[in-house]
């Protein structure tokens, strides 16, 4: 039936609104949400709980949060154009290179491959890890450039599959663990459990995804018959719910199979480790089948749904280039970058995402406050301390790490949270000038 024929409809009843949200999971989970819950099991030991209820709020609260305010401001452009336009247009931009070509998705394909070597014949040469990730690019390509085809493949085929394996791994830790708890959290994890699993949620890149997945989902349930803007809107805060269950269940999990690795793996480097191990474990070789398996649909799915949605964006927003030569450029370049290796995209995402990422949370903030649209001097005065403050930091790290700035000296700034402080105090500032100008300027 063609979309424009398609009867109109309120919502998408319990069923619709499962295979929605099981999508929206399916996007959301890919080589981030794997390695980093495991991990964080590990090194938070006797603080796991806490750690993870912290890793919970930023990874799959914050997402959830930006869907829905996406969902009713229409466009990441919309929402943001509360501040400015020029402003709006270079911070969506930014989003969509990060989460797109400069790290997300070359990172997917460089996950999947670490975790499929030792299944491939000369793993370690650079030829193979070429046609490797040529063939995963050419495989998501050719899917990406079906949207309407996404949503329902993930929601009924590779989302099940995934959460599938993922629970035969963890029940197999369940019923006969493997290891015990570290007795000493490590790092961050000593002081401030709670605070350092929030700052992980970053490294997931979800909420920045947020801003390109909710177009797609967005978009698939209007296909579905659904006209009415709220309607839509709803629809999409209700699948989002599900998504976030399912993946604060999933991260739960894995955040548990880790914590059981502590003894085993006490100086794990990456998450990835931790689950090979675990397969290792209970599965002997086949474990590495397993693990590879379940990283590749992860990998797969979220690939898949970033150059869809990434080139629908640019393709609205500088149109001289089809969908179709957007997808394949962002597919291309992203095949090249993806040979870096997986160790040298991740040494660059920190310090890109600890700039984009409070900000974004700002952003979200914004959207889902009722009628922040007629106070925009709140939200220009809010972004622009927090903008400075987590830049200033973000370059500090990446060219000069242990240089000293001012900015260390605000509350919170040692955790990684020294955004808070400014940006509070900037919206206050805005709202006070706001007051004022609208006692003296009672008209305007």
């Amino acid at each position: 039936m063609d979309e424009d024929s398609t009867p109109a409809r309120h919502s998408l009843g319990f069923r619709g609104t499962f295979e929605v949200g099981m999508a929206l999971f399916s996007m959301f989970f890919g080589a981030g949400n794997l390695i980093i819950a495991p991990l964080l099991g590990v090194q938070s030991g006797p603080h796991a709980l806490a750690a993870t209820l912290g890793y919970l709020v930023s990874g799959v609260g914050l997402p959830i949060a930006a869907i829905i305010a996406l969902a009713h401001a229409g466009t990441a452009e919309n929402l943001l154009s509360r501040i400015g336009r020029r402003f709006s247009r270079l911070f969506t931009i930014l989003v969509y290179l990060a989460i797109g070509p400069a790290l997300a998705i070359p990172r997917t394909a460089s996950t999947s491959f670490e975790m499929a070597k030792p299944l491939l014949e000369g793993g370690g040469s650079a030829a193979v890890r070429f046609a490797f990730s040529a063939i995963f690019f050419a495989f998501a390509l050719a899917l990406a450039l079906r949207p309407a085809r996404i949503v329902r493949l993930m929601g009924k085929v590779t989302g099940p599959l995934l959460i599938g394996l993922l629970v035969l791994m963890v029940l197999a830790q369940i019923l006969a663990p493997a290891a015990s708890p570290l007795e000493a959290a490590e790092g961050a994890y000593r002081e401030a459990p709670a605070v350092a699993g929030f700052i992980e949620g970053y490294q997931t890149l979800d909420l920045l995804a947020s801003f390109a997945f909710g177009v797609v989902v967005t978009g698939s349930i209007r296909s579905r018959g659904i006209a009415d803007h709220k309607d839509q809107a709803a629809q999409v805060a209700r699948s989002g719910i599900v998504a976030g269950l399912l993946m604060a269940a999933v991260y739960g999990a894995l955040s548990y199979l880790g914590c059981r690795m502590g003894t085993v793996l006490p100086d794990a480097a990456n998450g990835a480790e931790v689950l090979s191990a675990s397969a290792d474990v209970h599965f002997g070789h086949a474990g590495t089948l397993l693990v590879a398996a379940i990283f590749l649909i992860a990998c797969f799915n979220v690939c898949t749904g970033l150059i869809s949605s990434i080139a629908q964006y640019f393709s609205t927003t500088f149109p001289k280039l089809s969908f179709r030569a957007w997808a394949i450029l962002i597919a291309a370049i992203s095949c090249l970058l993806s040979n870096a290796g997986l160790t040298a995209i991740l040494a660059f995402s920190v310090p890109l995402l600890m700039a984009l990422y409070p900000m974004g949370i700002c952003a979200v903030a914004m959207g889902l406050i009722p009628g922040s649209d007629s106070h925009p001097l709140i939200w220009r005065a809010a972004m622009a301390a927090i903008g400075i403050q987590s830049a200033a930091s973000a370059i500090r790290d990446a060219i000069c790490p242990g240089l000293f700035l001012p900015t260390d000296m605000l509350p919170a700034s040692s955790l990684g949270l020294g955004w808070i402080v400014p940006g509070i105090a900037s919206a206050a500032a805005g709202a006070l000038a706001t007051a004022i100008r609208r006692r003296v300027f009672p008209a305007g």
